[in-house]
């Protein structure tokens, strides 16, 4: 058996060798290997100048890198802008040629526009609408044989910021008047209301230093109303608002209550005001429902030419969403409730309000 000699170098292989990178060789157009095997400079320069070019399934989402994601998702919405605007700008010259013989605006698909049908849909031509009307626990005041006269509370030991809610809600409703709890049941301070000729009781409830919730109580014989309170805002917190209301009775207006239970609600808040209104003041009070939110506002209007009107928003705003309707006067344990609110069976469809 032969045997081949390995020579061995004379120095020693322990010693580890460094690890040195590959030459890349440079590949010509043809397909040959460069020259000296190594790429150049201005192949690395051309390589650094091509834009990177992702494939058409690519998402930006499957970058890793926040803050390169995030500069990828900007430029894909800037772009996105730049198409829109160019197709509406389009449009426009297309109708501005067109001129009469231009379709018709496509109406955008809302949640609203394709509200299911409600069945008690208020018609205001309706004959049992009119002697409901005509018989109901507000028909003294809409008759005018009673004016609104306002009691405003608190839950107990209420905080500074609910405290200035109250004051604020006083100098917007008309004849209306703030006390302090004092630890007394409601069921205690309604009698006490009746006998002093107050119309409403309204109490502001509060958890965690912030009004959460508002119970409306028309008196003497009800109905009771249970509102979620949210966004509120105060007139310190509102930019470029106007100066304080002044003492003049403002307008109301109502928006959108179509339902039998959204016109009780309607009515409710009505009777909070009184009927003569005072235009010198130009002071608006506006409820307006929105997918079942009442949204509140309080505005001034100004003139400013003989077409041209201008609003100042006054202050405070809030958004009321209804939880119960009762019957009668305040009572939690043997009330009888008109309308309460189930969320889980109520807001299943998103296309159907209540009110």
């Amino acid at each position: 058996m032969d045997v081949q000699e390995v020579p061995v170098s004379q120095n020693n292989t322990s010693k580890k060798k460094k690890n040195k990178k590959p030459k890349t060789k440079r590949v010509s157009p043809a397909g040959n290997p460069g020259v000296d095997g190594v790429e150049t400079k201005e192949d690395v320069k051309m390589e650094k100048s091509e834009e990177t070019v992702f494939p058409p399934a690519f998402s930006a989402s499957e970058i890793k890198n926040k803050q390169r994601r995030h500069v990828m998702f900007m430029k894909y919405k800037q772009e996105k802008s730049k198409l829109k605007l160019m197709l509406k700008k389009k449009k426009k010259k297309e109708r501005a040629a067109l001129g009469d013989k231009a379709p018709p605006k496509e109406v955008p698909k809302t949640i609203e526009n394709q509200r299911v049908y409600d069945e008690t849909t208020v018609d205001p031509e309706d004959e049992e609408i009119a002697f409901d009307e005509a018989t109901d626990e507000f028909s003294a005041y809409f008759n005018g044989l009673t004016n609104p006269k306002v009691l405003i509370t608190t839950s107990d030991r209420p905080r500074g910021r609910t405290v200035r809610f109250c004051e604020q809600l006083a100098t917007v409703v008309p004849d209306a008047h703030v006390y302090y709890r004092r630890g007394l049941a409601l069921k205690k301070v309604i009698p006490q209301c009746v006998a002093r000729n107050f119309t409403y009781l309204m109490v502001i409830n509060e958890d965690r230093k912030m009004p959460n919730g508002l119970v409306l109580c028309h008196l003497p014989d009800g109905p009771t109303a249970h509102f979620k309170i949210s966004s509120v805002r105060l007139r310190k917190e509102m930019k470029r608002r106007g100066k304080d209301p002044t003492l003049h009775s403002p307008e109301v207006i109502l928006n959108n209550f179509t339902t039998r239970l959204g016109h009780s609600i309607g009515r409710m808040f009505a009777a909070l005001f009184p009927q003569d209104p005072q235009f010198v003041g130009r002071q608006v009070a506006t409820f307006h429902n929105q997918r079942d939110f009442v949204f509140f506002r309080f505005h001034r209007y100004i003139f400013k030419n003989e077409k041209k009107v201008g609003i100042q928003e006054l202050g405070p705003r809030f958004t009321l969403k209804l939880r119960s309707l009762q019957k009668g006067t305040f009572d939690s344990k043997f009330g009888e409730y008109e309308w309460v609110l189930k969320r889980h069976e109520m807001d299943a469809c998103r296309r159907k309000f209540q009110l």
